[in-house]
């Protein structure tokens, strides 16, 4: 399947960060793009600024996937806009997200995991739910891209982590199971889970990754937003048109670290999280 002419694509959270790089990658391959916002209008709005400057449309609204069902109502409204003259959804990130709670199963409160599920899956549900829906309703047979930001997350545990943990990966389970849903549908389903990214959910605004030392990590360093939208940008194109249900975990090579941990380690400091 090839992209339609005058195709758009919403990113969620694309204030800051991952969503900002992923939402500025999509329009440079020429896509008009929808930005939300949770807590940043003032992002959103320089977000939308560099995607106008590189010649697309850009539409703002604010995205409080904490409010469901009717919160993600707001993705509609986004799409109607961006539709207005003939445009096309082609592609939905569901990038919006993030971890509260920080305790043990023993002491996990269970408002605390329902509210990590309900913004990390439950919200990245109706998020692809509702960009699936229109882009099988539009009639054309071109289909579309779907991609869900997980997390390394989506693959391993951490102590103390266990309600976004849970949330991740069961966001990987969902990304799998739609994606041999809605093939017959022309349209690709997948996730890319970043490791330690420099950006304002990690505390490290903007930082120079080079300078953010990880004797950890294979390449040493915490990754780049852009570094994470480039795999996205190219799951959204025409070329990556025979790839679904698929997992590119983008950390520079964390993932790969477990038996070196597990050799290496000295002493029971890493059970408490």
């Amino acid at each position: 399947m090839s992209r339609p002419e005058n195709s758009f694509a919403i990113v969620t959270a694309s204030d800051s960060g991952i969503g900002k790089a992923t939402a500025v990658a999509l329009a440079r391959d020429g896509l008009d793009v929808g930005i939300t916002w949770h807590s940043d209008q003032e992002g959103a709005e320089g977000t939308a600024e560099e995607v106008r400057a590189l010649g697309r449309r850009a539409v703002v609204r604010q995205l409080d996937l904490s409010d469901l069902p009717g919160g993600a109502d707001v993705l509609d409204e986004l799409a109607d806009e961006l539709a207005e003259g003939g445009g096309r959804l082609w592609a939905v990130v569901a990038n919006a997200g993030g971890g509260s709670a920080s305790a043990s199963i023993l002491d996990l409160d269970f408002a605390d995991w329902r509210q990590d599920l309900g913004l990390n899956l439950d919200g990245a549900f109706l998020t692809l739910q509702k960009g699936a829906r229109r882009m099988a309703s539009a009639g054309d047979g071109e289909g579309g891209r779907l991609v869900a930001i997980t997390s390394v997350h989506e693959h391993t545990p951490r102590i103390g982590s266990g309600a976004y943990v849970s949330a991740k990966h069961g966001l990987g389970g969902l990304v799998k199971n739609a994606a041999i849903e809605l093939g017959s549908h022309g349209i690709t389903v997948n996730a890319v889970g970043p490791g330690e990214v420099a950006t304002p959910l990690t505390g490290q605004h903007d930082a120079d990754v080079e300078s953010e030392r990880r004797p950890g990590v294979p390449l040493g360093r915490v990754g780049h937003a852009d570094e994470i939208a480039a795999v996205v940008a190219l799951l959204c194109r025409d070329e990556a048109s025979y790839i679904t249900g698929q997992s590119y975990v983008v950390d520079g090579g964390m993932t790969q670290m477990a038996a070196m941990g597990a050799s290496t380690l000295t002493d029971d400091e890493w059970r408490k999280g």
